[in-house]
């Protein structure tokens, strides 16, 4: 039931966060039930979306306190579902469909002691109804935005954009427990500080905290922002081959270097998928000769600070045996801006998992990173903007 909401009866703005302590699912015939125990009731909406099937719960900010595993058994129709923060005023739930199905209803009481029940049922239907009721959500779905400020007039710093990869609903790769999301944040972070602190840069995070920024909205930010660089940092895991360890810098490319990066960006490019947005939308409007050129240009700039990152990270962290590949990483489409994306390491590799939680590896690795920055601006020429103006002519 597309676009399906419930009154909040306790809504208040006095109260805290509401925490979700429990979950269990349960199917009846054509029917599935699941069930969130939450410490006071909220509002709730529901839609569905096709490729892959999912039915997605939409809530206000959730403290989620659930058993890690709890979303990994499924019932009936539902193969299983996932949950967390999507922006900074919604939790999101995602039920994964093996068949098409509607949430026919949602039911939210005041149980013993102040707590909320929230229920959400799910009935089989048609293929047919179930694609006319995902396109009219796809039609009606809301984006997270994040807001850029200008350039203050006289500021001549360069724009360095840190993008911390996953983040909310989407952990990206999680071993024993220990989530990409959080470890990359950790880095950006600390990258930002050193960046900041030198005087000559200004920062932009497309994230700052645990929440999900769709593809298109952190290529958007860098763009919005005229970046001068735009650096994607996430940590790859692989489960059957534990002994892979080191950093890998990518650049985008219509084709992949190699199969691994092929696969990799397959993965990453499924990020909005994992957080419940259609991911068929182009997310980049590149047209005319003026784009292509540009295009061009950057992808060559974009190398240059690649060789560069391989060249101090080299000298301090241990890179992978092919340290500078390429492939289709749609978090680097834009045309104006050059881009990079740092694998700092394998969390599958029990070393590497090792050192990417470690404070004093973060610093040894951020402050080369800071170094290769220092270097890029120091001896390149930065690239044409679009629409014809260089980042030279306005003082960056």
């Amino acid at each position: 039931m597309a676009g399906m909401a419930l009154a909040n009866p306790s809504a208040s703005g006095a109260r805290p966060l509401p925490v979700a302590s429990e979950a269990r699912i349960e199917a009846q015939g054509e029917t599935v039930r699941l069930t969130l125990t939450l410490s006071q009731p909220v509002t709730a909406n529901a839609f569905v979306m096709a490729g892959p099937d999912r039915a997605i719960i939409d809530l206000p900010s959730v403290n989620f306190q659930l058993d890690p595993k709890v979303g990994q058994k499924g019932a009936g129709f539902v193969s299983g579902f996932r949950y967390g923060l999507f922006m900074a005023d919604r939790a999101r739930v995602i039920i994964s469909l093996s068949q098409p199905a509607t949430v026919s209803d949602i039911a939210t009481r005041t149980v013993r002691g102040g707590f909320g029940e929230l229920v959400i049922e799910l009935k089989r239907v048609s293929r047919s109804d179930f694609a006319a009721e995902a396109r009219s959500a796809a039609a009606s779905a809301r984006l997270p935005q994040v807001e850029v400020a200008p350039r203050a007039a006289g500021d001549s710093r360069k724009i360095v954009v840190i993008d911390p990869g996953h983040g909310g609903i989407d952990p990206g790769a999680v071993v024993a427990s220990i989530a990409e999301k959080s470890v990359v944040l950790a880095f950006g972070q600390k990258l930002r500080d050193l960046l900041e602190a030198s005087g000559r840069y200004r920062v932009i995070m497309t994230r700052d905290d645990d929440s999900f920024v769709p593809l298109g909205e952190r290529v958007r930010i860098a763009r919005a922002a005229e970046a001068n660089l735009f650096i994607s940092i996430h940590a790859d895991s692989l489960a059957r081959a534990q002994d892979v360890r080191g950093a890998t810098i990518y650049t985008g490319s219509e084709r992949a270097t190699d199969a691994e990066s092929a696969r990799l960006a397959a993965k990453e490019n499924q990020a909005d998928a994992v957080a419940g947005l259609d991911d068929s939308e182009d997310l980049h409007d590149v047209a005319g000769i003026l784009m292509d050129l540009a295009k061009r240009e950057t992808r060559r700039f974009s190398s240059i600070f690649a060789r560069n990152l391989v060249e101090n990270l080299g000298a301090s962290v241990r890179m992978h045996k092919v340290p500078v590949r390429s492939a289709g990483f749609r978090v680097l489409t834009a045309p104006d801006v050059p881009s990079v994306l740092i694998e700092l390491g394998y969390m599958s590799s029990p070393k590497d998992a090792e050192l990417l939680n470690s404070e004093a590896w973060r610093a040894k690795a951020a402050a080369a990173v800071n170094a290769a920055i220092d270097q890029h601006f120091e001896t390149t020429r930065a690239p044409a903007q679009a629409g014809g103006k260089s980042a030279a002519s306005d003082g960056r």
